[in-house]
């Protein structure tokens, strides 16, 4: 069976996430500019960036796609022509879309057009439907499961996109009105305020009894995971994987794409077992996450799929210890202050900053005024070997175990 490579393809909210995916393997980022897109209350890049961002990424070898996925109004027609237009001048692969004046307006000028998630395509009529009127790829719905994708994809010629890890909505493929009841911000325009994320107690109209609904989180879906049935999903024939992840910081970007990609290639190798997946289940758990869940993949998810408590679920944490003084490249010693806390041997840290990314290593050796030490304080500056570049004003955090 001739099985092709899928892409990864992951997200970026700045520049420290973007050179990050690109650095650990991506082989496309989905971003936004501005608004018109799903994660306008995160980190996005101006318009005028655009054509560095993308020039930065064709340089290496990395497609741009472009996410113009929130619902639109007839005020932000003239917006959506200024950001279509610099699409097509900046030359992105993708414009990742769903209103269908976006899509009219993608066809006008011929650019390169993936259907959204949040168009909830979830059968082989619909993705035929919008091959003919010009879509070269698909995101299919977040519902579908694994035998369904399969159906799809053997009976329509066109790329499929789908979510292999990140978080997950209660609402159909993400399209809920919940933060814009409550707090007149939607989550279709990108402004979700995520309060399906909170435990709730419900009254009765005495005001005299409340109940806490149940033991769960009973709108909050845990992250999905698919690192341990990956395989199947490439033998499903997806063309792109895609990590969820543009509210995420750099490190949850780095370990994400690091351990997807190696995953990939481990597969195509011919080495992809059981006992790398439990590694790599393991190094995924150490960044954020609510939790881990199949999704859909394998059927309705049940009770146990959804959060048991608010918040992180990683097995470890970041906490600020300084800044990168400076970096020797002959000798690849970096050079830092410590303005909090304290560093040790064998401790882990991440190094992170716009143009850096992010780096991770272990301290096997610390030296202050030439003298070996074995941890240092606040207030201390000191050096130690880093095979990777970084630069001053970087960021330095320690990682400790929760």
């Amino acid at each position: 069976m001739n099985i092709k490579k899928p892409e990864l393809l992951a997200g970026a909210g700045d520049w420290k996430m973007l050179r990050t995916a690109v650095k650990y393997g991506a082989d496309a980022i989905y971003f936004g500019v501005d608004e018109l897109n799903l994660r306008a209350k995160a980190s996005n890049f101006n318009l005028d960036e655009l054509k560095e961002v993308v020039d930065y990424l064709h340089g290496n070898n990395v497609d741009a796609h472009l996410t113009l996925n929130a619902v639109v109004y007839d005020e932000q027609s003239d917006k959506i022509d200024k950001v279509l237009e610099a699409a097509k001048q900046c030359k992105v692969d993708f414009v990742i879309a769903w209103d269908l004046a976006i899509i009219d307006k993608c066809l006008e000028y011929e650019l390169p057009l993936c259907i959204s998630t949040q168009a909830s395509v979830s059968n082989s009529g619909a993705a035929k439907m919008y091959k003919r009127l010009g879509a070269k790829r698909i995101v299919l719905a977040r519902e579908c499961t694994l035998e369904q994708i399969k159906e799809i994809k053997s009976k329509v010629d066109i790329e499929i996109e789908t979510f292999v890890h990140g978080a997950m909505c209660v609402a159909v493929s993400g399209r809920c009105f919940m933060s814009h009841h409550a707090f007149g911000q939607s989550a279709n325009t990108g402004e979700c305020l995520q309060n399906c994320r909170r435990e709730y107690e419900i009254h009765d109209t005495s005001g005299e009894t409340s109940f806490i609904i149940g033991t769960d989180y009973v709108m909050s879906p845990k992250d999905m995971n698919t690192i341990e049935f990956l395989d199947e999903l490439i033998e499903a024939g997806i063309d792109s994987f895609k990590i969820e992840g543009r509210k995420r910081s750099p490190e949850y970007i780095a370990k994400t794409v690091a351990t997807y990609r190696k995953a990939i290639d481990l597969y195509f190798e011919g080495e992809l077992n059981a006992e790398v997946k439990k590694e790599m289940f393991d190094e995924l758990s150490k960044v954020y996450n609510r939790g881990f869940s199949a999704g859909h993949y394998h059927g309705i998810p049940s009770s146990a799929d959804y959060t048991e408590r608010y918040g992180n679920m990683a097995t470890t944490k970041k906490t600020y210890v300084g800044k990168v003084v400076n970096y020797f490249k002959k000798s690849k010693i970096a050079h830092i202050k410590l303005e909090a806390g304290s560093l040790e041997l064998n401790d882990t840290i991440y190094i992170q900053g716009n143009t850096t990314g992010s780096v991770e290593t272990t301290i096997q050796s610390l030296m202050q005024d030439e003298k070996q030490i074995d941890s240092a304080a606040k207030g201390d500056e000191v050096t130690f070997f880093l095979n990777e570049l970084v630069r001053s004003r970087d960021q330095v955090y320690k990682v400790i175990v929760v």
